[in-house]
């Protein structure tokens, strides 16, 4: 399960390793967890290095943490530490208000409900909860997450609505495309026109004829100019980003689905 429906203790397993309280941390502490505190502490904006060790560094940044959120200052991370540190994800798995009930408006809601909450790596490429929690609980250099964050909010909107995804959704571009065609959803850059995008929709950046580098949601199209929501960019639109956020493109070198 990807939404909290029906508590978080339905949640898919790796979900639920990235939220639930792991016990108490401290200085000293050494490995995974330790470096999971590093993580949210960066994500909220503490500027220090993550590296695994819970030393005097992370206690002052916990510290810090603890005193911008008016917790108890001891340096510790006890459970309502730890709740405050993950409430961005835990927030985004709720099912929106007032949700659509037509499939793109859904998938569109859950992705907006996101990016209010600012996913981006910490720790290095393509690291960090947030591509976690897009990838199965996978991260490193090699797990590019655009499709990754594509495939979640799509899931997450079937569960919400109880309906099967128009495609099964994949963590590689091309799959997705190969997919697309296969149920008939896919619309080449010379076929499209903004209305056909209306409903909902992905792009695709097309490298080559069969090769496509980066996926995202279409948000809004007029004849000419896309708006969008893509995971794994930043303001240059490079495929290779660090966050999910809004971006504006225009159609050339893209093919689409329609959702």
């Amino acid at each position: 399960m990807y939404t909290d429906r029906h508590g978080m203790d339905k949640l898919a397993d790796f979900i639920q390793h990235e939220i639930e309280f792991p016990g108490k941390i401290a200085r000293a502490e050494k490995g995974l967890r330790a470096q999971r505190v590093q993580e949210w502490l960066v994500l909220h904006d503490v500027k220090l290095v993550i590296d695994g060790d819970f030393g005097s560094a992370t206690d002052r940044g916990v510290r810090d943490f603890q005193t911008r959120t008016n917790l108890p200052v001891t340096g510790v991370v006890n459970e309502e530490t730890w709740s405050v540190l993950v409430a961005p994800m835990v927030a985004s798995l709720v099912v929106p208000a007032n949700l659509p009930v037509a499939y793109g408006g859904a998938v569109r809601a859950f992705a907006r409900q996101l990016l209010v909450w600012h996913p981006r790596e910490a720790g290095g490429q393509n690291r960090g909860p947030w591509v976690r929690l897009f990838m199965d609980g996978q991260d490193g250099e090699a797990w590019a997450w655009c499709a990754g964050f594509v495939r979640f909010v799509m899931r997450q909107a079937a569960e919400a609505l109880d309906m099967d995804m128009p495609i099964e959704g994949h963590v590689g571009c091309d799959q997705f495309a190969q997919q697309a065609k296969a149920a008939n959803l896919f619309i080449p850059e010379a076929d499209v026109e903004a209305h056909h995008l209306a409903g909902g929709a992905l792009f695709l950046n097309r490298k080559t004829e069969t090769d496509w580098v980066h996926i995202g949601l279409v948000m809004s199209a007029t004849d000419d100019v896309l708006r969008t929501l893509e995971g794994n960019t930043n303001d240059d639109g490079s495929r290779e980003g660090y966050e999910v956020c809004l971006r504006t493109r225009g159609y050339a070198n893209k093919d689409f689905i329609r959702l």
